[in-house]
Order: structure tokens, then sequence, then C-alpha cells
């Protein structure tokens, strides 16, 4: 007898019309048909042999076809005699020590970067993602590295707006003094000014569109990550809200920077005092197992979920948000995205 092993670092999610194959260790996904989820479930159950003998010749062959695939794609090997049992599955346990992964601020200006530092220790933030309204010079992006100098964060990402300063030289010159920062992007760029290379030791990103803090929520095969960590995160708390603060541009503290409700003013309050407030965690544990049509929905694992724009249309007992994320325009039922929407609250965001 011989048996189909799928390698532990793959994962298949079934949706309503298709299924999705995700390979964790080499970070792509792949669609395939819901019959072809049939033929894994029935490979992780019997071995090649009594499954073959259930049909016909004519079915034999894609069979025979669909094992074919899923080794030439390196989903798995074939062993004699029983399944092997030297690849045992991967946990899919999520475990984050951090009281606090992520902190998103929007400023107008630099100074309110001095309000959140201590709280920054405190809570052991990872990741500070920083939109400016206000175009940052040189010595801007300095001030931002020096506040952090000795930091508990990992990185810092800056979303601000291109100006005619920002140049080859600008950025290899933040290359060679910077040291938190892992990514920028610069928007409102009609034309890159040079050609990003891989020589930086972060990531630079010139976008024509004028970002807006609006644009987050947009649901997007471009925007979908196959990360073992991201997906260990979704199977078990909200993609998008879990352990992250957001704050607006008049320091309003929320769980995301676009949604109405605050916990506190950072002029006023801690972010430790904010996140203590009832109902501060209350999405923090909505997975997109939970959410309308996303739970029937291949891409649920590797897409993030959005709770600051929803259609609105659904509540669960426990009076939370669980409605299709708004800027969503897959229909995980006909496996077909569309160009447009004729949802009313759509046409405005």
């Amino acid at each position: 007898m011989t048996y189909f092993n799928l390698f532990s670092n793959i994962m298949v999610t079934k949706g309503a019309s298709r299924i999705l194959i995700s390979d964790l260790q080499r970070n792509v996904s792949e669609l395939y048909s819901l019959e072809f989820y049939d033929v894994i479930e029935e490979l992780s159950q019997k071995s090649i042999e009594n499954i073959l003998e259930n049909y016909n010749a004519e079915s034999r062959k894609f069979i025979y076809e669909y094992i074919e695939l899923l080794l030439e794609k390196e989903y798995g090997f074939i062993s004699e005699g029983d399944w092997d049992r030297n690849f045992p599955s991967i946990s899919n346990e999520y475990n984050e020590p951090n009281k606090i992964s992520n902190i998103f601020i929007e400023i107008n200006n630099l100074s309110v970067l001095g309000t959140i530092k201590q709280s920054v220790e405190n809570l052991g933030v990872k990741h500070l993602v920083i939109y400016s309204h206000e175009k940052l010079s040189l010595s801007g992006f300095q001030e931002i590295e020096l506040q952090f100098a000795g930091s508990v964060l990992n990185g810092i990402e800056i979303f601000s707006p291109y100006h005619d300063a920002v140049d080859e030289n600008f950025i290899h010159y933040l290359n060679q003094t910077a040291k938190r920062i892992y990514g920028l992007v610069f928007y409102g760029c009609a034309k890159a000014p040079f050609k990003s290379r891989d020589i930086f030791r972060f990531h630079v990103q010139f976008s024509s569109e004028d970002l807006k803090i609006s644009s987050c929520g947009k649901v997007n095969l471009k925007y979908f990550n196959t990360n073992s960590q991201k997906v260990s995160e979704a199977l078990h708390h909200n993609s998008c809200l879990h352990k992250k603060i957001g704050i607006d541009v008049n320091g309003n503290i929320k769980n995301c920077p676009l949604m109405a409700e605050s916990f506190g003013n950072i002029n006023y309050e801690s972010l430790e005092n904010a996140m203590a407030k009832p109902g501060f965690r209350k999405y923090w544990n909505l997975t997109k197992d939970k959410v309308e049509a996303c739970r029937d929905c291949e891409f649920r694992y590797i897409c993030t979920d959005c709770r600051a724009f929803t259609e609105s249309s659904h509540k669960n007992s426990e009076g939370l948000d669980i409605s299709k994320p708004l800027k969503c325009g897959y229909d995980p039922y006909s496996g077909k995205w569309e160009a447009g929407s004729n949802h009313p609250l759509k046409q405005k965001h």
C-alpha cells in the first residue's frame, strides 16, 4: 500500500466555491477547485489503492492527475506501507508576549511622538507606523530616530508626503544613519526621483497616489500575506486589530484611527490606561471565521479584517459588528471579484 503525506507547512483552506493551498514555508498561496479538496481529504484517510478502488477507470485518471499535481507543487510525498510519522503537524498556536505589538499614529507634527514614548517602552511595542500629513525633512526623519533611540521598538514605518528634497542622496544618508526605520512611503509623487534598488537597508516606495488614511481597509489580492505568523494570528485573533492601538490626528486613542469609538486622548491619558478601559479589546478575538461572508472565503486566513468600514448589516450576541468588510469586492460564493459596487456606503470611501 502507498500513502500520500501532506507536508506540515501546507495549509488547505476551504471556501464556498474554491480552496486555497498555502505554502507557509515559501509564503505563497494558490487556488484550486473544490473537487481537489475532496481528493486531499480522502488521501489523508485512506491509502491510494483503497481510494482508487472506489472509482471507475475514467475517474482514476483524474485522481492520478491530482496526485501528480500535489507532488509537482511539492505539497507532499508518497510513502510505502503507511503514513510517514516523522513529519508531525505544525502547531498553529499564536503567542505574542508583548502587551501591544503595533501602534499606528497619524500626526501633524513630530512633538506628539514624545507623549507616547514611555508607553511604547512600557507596553513593549514592536512596530510603530507613522502617517505624517506634513512633509518630513531629513532632520525630521533623524528626529524620529533619536526619539526612539535605545527603544524596545523593532522597527518604524513612515508615510510622508513627497517633496523635491527627497532624492537618492537623501535616502542614502538615511540608510547610513537610521537604525529602526524599516519602511518609507512617499505619497503624492508624480514621478519617482530615482529607481529604487535593493541596496538600502529598508524598503522605499514612491506612490503617485495622494494616500489618505481613509484609503485603509481595501481588500485586494496584492495585500494578501501568506506568512506563517500572520496566518497563525488570523486563526485565533482579529487579523487587523489584535494587540494594536490607533491614534488619530487629534490624539484620540482608538483600536484604529478610522474607528469612531475613542478611549481617551494622548494629551490627557496614557495608552496603558486607555487599553485598560472596558471595550478596548472587544474586537481582538473576532476572527474571520465569525464574520459574515468571510467565514466562507478561502482567503480568510491571509486577508486582514477591517472593522472601521463594514456593511453594518450584522451584529453578534455580544453586540460586535460581524458584517463583511465594506471595501471587499470578492464574492466567495461565485469566486468572482466585482469591478465596482452599488452599495451606497462604498461610494463614500
